[in-house]
């Protein structure tokens, strides 16, 4: 048995999270792989004679990867879908962030993310991904989002222009800052902010929210996931910014692209005694209130 571990930044205020997680799993005795910058800047941390070792790309994740646990936030764990990508490996994600939406364990609950994932002892969610298909770019090696996938004026100053179109008919041209294609499990993200719905993890569903439309009655839209919606962006400049999650790339005005739901879904491991709707209201804290 092997688990993946996967951190995008190291901060000393995380240094005994991460001290505690590589004893838990130093101690069980599971064969351990770390990426590779976040295995240097934490190897100061680890166990007296673990022998643990590192990875760098997908392809070092091989089929004995029954899991990977992320040590960060929300966009720790989205940064890992660039690796496991469509393999299928469960995420185990432990929140050292803010809100923590995804991820499925507080830092106060590292010894029960280490057992649920030595044991699968956890509740697998099947996410869907959206797909960006242009011609070449910045975002050919994996053209994927498991959030939204955002379109947004570079300039403080000027509104873009986006032309959508659904499966080939007119849907709209957007006068605004930008555009987010969300799916369900980024219907509780940027989306969520700029007024768009919160979608259910299950539904076969897209959520299309203007950002800051000049037009006061343009409203955000839920699509279902079988649609394809084809875009382009008039801007005053030569680019506009584009970014699937984390990433975001400037892209010549004019291009041509086009979004779909992915052929593969993300899994995400979730604590059985805290479903989806406890965590909504958890997390946005409905019904705190002194008469409830």
């Amino acid at each position: 048995m092997q688990i993946a571990v996967f951190g995008r930044s190291f901060t000393e205020s995380r240094a005994p999270v991460i001290k505690e997680l590589y004893f838990l799993l130093h101690q069980s005795g599971v064969q351990v792989q770390i990426l590779e910058p976040f295995f240097k800047a934490s190897q100061s941390l680890m166990p007296i004679g673990a022998n643990f070792s590192r990875f760098k790309n997908q392809d070092d994740l091989d089929n004995r990867t029954s899991c990977m646990i992320t040590i960060g936030g929300d966009g720790t764990l989205l940064e890992s879908v660039t690796l496991i990508r469509n393999t299928e490996i469960p995420l185990v994600g432990i929140n050292t962030g803010r809100l923590g939406f995804l991820t499925g364990y507080s830092q106060d609950e590292i010894a029960k993310a280490v057992e649920a994932a030595l044991n699968q002892n956890y509740l697998l969610e099947k996410r869907s991904v959206l797909q960006l298909k242009m011609n070449g770019g910045p975002f050919a090696d994996f053209p994927y989002a498991l959030n939204d996938i955002t379109l947004h004026k570079k300039e403080s100053s000027t509104m873009i222009t986006v032309h959508a179109r659904l499966n080939g008919e007119h849907l709209n041209s957007y006068w605004a800052d930008g555009l987010i294609v969300a799916s369900p499990t980024g219907s509780t993200g940027y989306s969520l902010s700029c007024g768009g719905p919160i979608l259910m993890p299950e539904s076969p569903s897209f959520v299309i929210t203007p950002i800051a439309p000049h037009n006061l009655n343009v409203r955000p839209l839920v699509i279902t996931d079988e649609h394809s919606l084809s875009i382009d962006v008039e801007v005053r400049g030569k680019n506009f910014l584009l970014a699937l999650d984390s990433r975001s790339a400037s892209i010549p005005a004019k291009t041509e692209i086009t979004i779909n739901k992915a052929p593969f879904s993300i899994r995400l491991a979730r604590k059985p005694e805290q479903p989806f709707l406890k965590t909504l209201r958890e997390k946005l804290m409905w019904g705190i209130d002194r008469r409830n």
